[in-house]
């Protein structure tokens, strides 16, 4: 009968086991009754037991603060309460491992040391305390927003629409909220601007296309990004009025003598105006100098007349130096004959080594003057 009752109390009752590193939790009808440690334990199967990993966050079953009315239970349990602008970094044995948002948390006392870093992300710097190295990994990545400066590069920093302060070349992180945050930067090497295609008209109405360039670096980044609007078109405007003032103030014919000062003239008239933009105007050159198709075609024609002017003037001078050339001989000739002589000879050698043959007829009186001229005289003659 005894073997009975036992047997019908055993059907009535379970066993659970708590290892190493779980505790339990006894409720019965939805009450909690106390706190179990590693062990074996016999339960009536109206009583509920839950088992827990102590070296896992603890979710509570039922409302925390009535648990933790339990000294003992209160004794083991680690309490995270984070608020609606914060976030808390969990760092486990030294190292991150979540990060959790505004809540309350639980965690077990283990042999697992936990540790617990607040930041206060209703603004916008990252406090000193946390490691920059985190920043840009996760699971902290997710809370933060960064920017990168390079080195040839400077930038500004606008907190809600506020200028705030200069950033040099380097990352930069903040909390990524709904502050916003905008960086304007901007290139400090030295810059090429193009000035193409510059209709301008002259003092006298000519047509010309002018093809400019300029060198340039920003040297004041406050005057260039925070005292001016879009410095490097207000820029380009300054050359491009400097060009017209120049242009239109002289002849066609004028501006080509001077096309060499134009350059010097333009880059010393921007130099004042860039300053005020915070830049720094180095160099100015003139590309191209287009003429209008009718333009060219006349100017091609002044030009043909010049070379034409200048080859008759040359060919005037040669027919000059000949003649005074040849009046200088007939002078010398005419003062001595045996000079006018070999001068005869040298013209007759010439004729004869250009024909082959000759053919006479005639009387004896050309014959005679042949030989007067081939055969030379006898001595004593």
């Amino acid at each position: 009968m005894l073997c009975g009752l036992v047997g019908n109390k055993t059907k009535k009752m379970k066993k659970v086991k708590v290892n190493a590193y779980q505790v339990a939790l006894v409720f019965k009808d939805g009450v909690y009754q106390r706190l179990l440690t590693a062990g074996a334990y016999w339960f009536w199967k109206s009583e509920v037991v839950q088992v827990y990993d102590i070296t896992k966050p603890f979710v509570a079953p039922i409302e925390l603060n009535i648990l933790l009315q339990d000294k003992e239970l209160a004794g083991i349990v680690q309490v995270l309460e984070v608020k609606d602008n914060e976030i808390a970094l969990q760092y486990e044995n030294g190292l991150l491992k979540a990060v959790f948002t505004a809540g309350r948390y639980a965690f077990w006392k283990s042999a697992i040391k936990l540790e617990f870093v607040k930041a206060d992300i209703s603004q916008v710097e990252i406090e000193a305390t946390i490691d920059r190295a985190l920043l840009a990994k996760a699971p902290l990545s997710a809370w933060v927003r960064s920017y990168e400066v390079q080195s040839f590069e400077k930038a500004v920093l606008f907190v809600n629409g506020k200028f705030v302060q200069l950033l040099e070349p380097g990352t930069y992180y903040w909390w990524k909220n709904s502050i916003t945050i905008h960086v304007s930067k901007v290139d400090v090497r030295q810059q090429q601007l193009e000035v193409n295609g510059q209709e301008i008209l002259t003092k006298d109405k000519a047509a010309l296309r002018i093809n400019a360039w300029a060198q340039y670096k920003v040297m004041d980044i406050e005057k260039a990004l925070l005292q001016n609007k879009e410095h490097d078109k207000q820029l380009y405007v300054a050359f491009q009025l400097a060009l017209r003032e120049y242009i239109a103030g002289y002849g066609f014919d004028e501006l080509l003598e001077k096309k060499e000062s134009m350059a010097p003239f333009i880059l010393q008239q921007v130099k004042a105006k860039a300053e005020v933009l915070g830049i720094e105007v180095s160099d100015f050159g003139i590309r191209d100098i287009i003429l209008p198709g009718d333009v060219k075609e006349i100017m091609n024609q002044v030009l043909v007349a010049e070379k034409k002017a200048q080859a008759n003037s040359i060919m005037r001078r040669e027919e000059t130096a000949s003649t005074r050339s040849l009046l200088n001989t007939a002078k010398l000739m005419e003062d001595n004959a045996m000079l006018w002589k070999l001068k005869e000879m040298e013209y007759v050698e010439k004729i004869a080594d250009k024909i082959s043959n000759i053919s006479v007829s005639g009387n004896g009186v050309l014959i005679e003057q042949l030989k007067q001229i081939f055969v030379p005289a006898p001595k004593g003659e």
